[in-house]
């Protein structure tokens, strides 16, 4: 875990090359919001199944002088929506090894994409050098190549039954679009993509939404089965909101507002946790656990039950921060007897105090591209975690919502904390167990990415290895349905961590998803 006094800054990420076109950036003089969008334009490449320009995702920013904004650039659902029976959209059977997962792809499963323009909205505002320098560092990652690490090789390998659905897309990624997999150790390079990154620097947003690649996205969806017309890429707008704020412990939380669910379901468990009390038998505990288990179970319930009271039919900070909802779940726990997709994370820091915080995803792809582009679109209209109600049942031209909750601690010894996680479902129970470790275990930061994480969801535990055994069994017994994992998985997420405290800079990838820390 780097840790230096006298730094440029420093920067979390899921891959080593994403970190290092960040870290060129703040070398070069960039501030943390040049640095991120560098990262995120490298992590399309570095990390494809997670990160696409063809996605979306959101961004935290505090800057220097402690303006705060959330940049969401998320996806959107069409404005139109075309019958089911014209529409391209079918299931793929997804092998994790210890379970299967149905996933639904095809040019009728991609929302309107968001991330261009908000690498652009975020440059806008924040950034301070120019867009065709902060695409040049994935520009040679994307001609030069990038090497198969064992994480790669094992994301590929899972979804291949995606990533070989189009030889566009197959031809990226595998020597054989028949399904031999890549080896460790290979290459694959993303030419078209590091040409697009060129034009897209020197045109502006409008190619995109406008221009040509606009022209061959609304063709490709008219020819196969897609919702998105022109107008869908042309009226697409980067929504600026206020962050979502609460005090938690005396220190205050940023975080991810409504439409989105991932800020607003930390939020209630971090209060409900609060309320409860910090368990006296410490980390690790069958205490600790139970209760931890408890507030992710009535976080669960406290999210329909938030919806049904909501006059909006969806999550709102009204509804599920109000103290008589936290207070009917808080005796509903200590009533009780002791004995709940694709994404990765970047957080950066620069030494002027510009923190940049950032989620972004590409569902799992929907297994094409725009032709000649190098981009591969999303498949969020076939998420089944980001339509829980079913499929084609989305309203038209509305912002989805997700898990994403990038985050900001400013802790009340004047120190901060940026962090966020992958891992659909599992983002907010990441991130609350890493603020809960770091703050109310007083866990270093690397302890807190690091210590073992348990979820609870529709009534199912998982738990990773490193936990007590004799809590275990307290546990499994309050809980038979369960999983206890035999390591670290990605399946719990992966909270890419950097923080600053008295202009020293530390940092944690989390070891989860092949995370990596560099400062400069």
């Amino acid at each position: 875990m780097p840790t230096t006094e006298t730094t440029k800054g420093i920067i979390a990420a899921g891959h080593q090359l994403t970190a290092n076109a960040g870290i060129q950036v703040l070398e070069a003089g960039g501030n943390a919001f040049d640095a991120i969008i560098a990262a995120h334009f490298a992590a399309c490449v570095t990390e494809p199944v997670l990160a696409s320009l063809g996605g979306g995702g959101f961004l935290l920013a505090q800057s220097a002088n402690r303006r705060q904004m959330l940049v969401d650039f998320f996806v959107q659902t069409p404005r139109k929506k075309l019958p089911d029976t014209e529409i391209d959209f079918s299931p793929v059977i997804v092998d994790f090894g210890s379970t299967e997962q149905e996933f639904h792809i095809g040019m009728g499963a991609i929302a309107t994409p968001g991330a261009v323009k908000g690498m652009f909205e975020v440059h806008r505002q924040l950034g301070s050098m120019p867009m065709t320098e902060l695409v040049q560092p994935a520009i040679e990652i994307a001609r030069s190549g990038v090497i198969i690490n064992p994480h790669q090789r094992y994301l590929f390998s899972i979804v291949s039954p995606i990533l070989t659905t189009t030889p566009e897309v197959a031809n990226i990624f595998f020597h054989d679009p028949g399904g031999n997999t890549w080896q460790l150790n290979d290459q694959y390079n993303m030419t078209r993509y590091a040409d697009t990154l060129e034009a897209l620097a020197k045109e502006g947003e409008a190619l995109f939404y406008r221009g040509e690649i606009a022209d061959k996205l609304v063709a490709s969806c008219q020819s196969a089965g897609g919702h998105l017309t022109r107008r869908d890429l042309e009226e697409y707008r980067v929504k600026c909101r206020e962050p979502l704020r609460f005090n938690y412990r005396g220190h205050q939380v940023l975080t991810n507002p409504a439409p989105s669910s991932g800020g607003l379901l930390i939020a209630f468990a971090l209060k409900l946790w609060e309320q409860l009390g910090i368990p006296q038998q410490g980390f690790g505990s069958f205490e600790h656990l139970s209760q931890l288990a408890e507030v992710m179970a009535h976080t669960n319930l406290a999210r329909v039950d938030a919806c049904a009271r909501s006059d909006k039919g969806r999550l709102d900070e009204a509804t599920l921060l109000n103290e008589q909802l936290l207070a009917e779940y808080r005796n509903q726990i200590m009533g009780r007897t002791r004995a709940f997709r694709g994404t990765t994370h970047i957080s950066i820091m620069d030494s002027k105090h510009n923190i940049a915080t950032m989620t972004v995803t590409n569902g799992e792809g929907c297994g094409s591209v725009i032709p000649g582009t190098g981009i591969i679109l999303n498949n969020m209209l076939g998420e089944e975690d980001l339509n829980p109600g079913g499929f084609h049942l989305w309203n038209e031209n509305e912002r989805m919502t997700s898990m994403m909750a990038p985050t900001i601690i400013n802790r009340s010894d004047d120190s901060q904390i940026a962090m966020g996680s992958g891992g659909s479902n599992r983002i907010r129970t990441a991130i609350l167990q890493a603020i809960i470790n770091q703050v109310d275990f007083n866990m270093p930061l690397a302890g807190a990415v690091n210590s073992p994480r348990i979820h609870f969801e529709n009534d199912w535990l998982d738990v990773e290895t490193g936990i007590p055994q004799g809590s275990l069994a307290q546990l499994f017994k309050q809980y038979p349905n369960h999983k206890a994992w035999d390591t670290l998985n990605l399946f719990f997420g992966g909270v890419h961590s950097v923080m600053q405290k008295d202009d020293q800079f530390q940092g944690i990838g989390d070891p989860r998803r092949n995370g990596v820390c560099l400062a400069v």
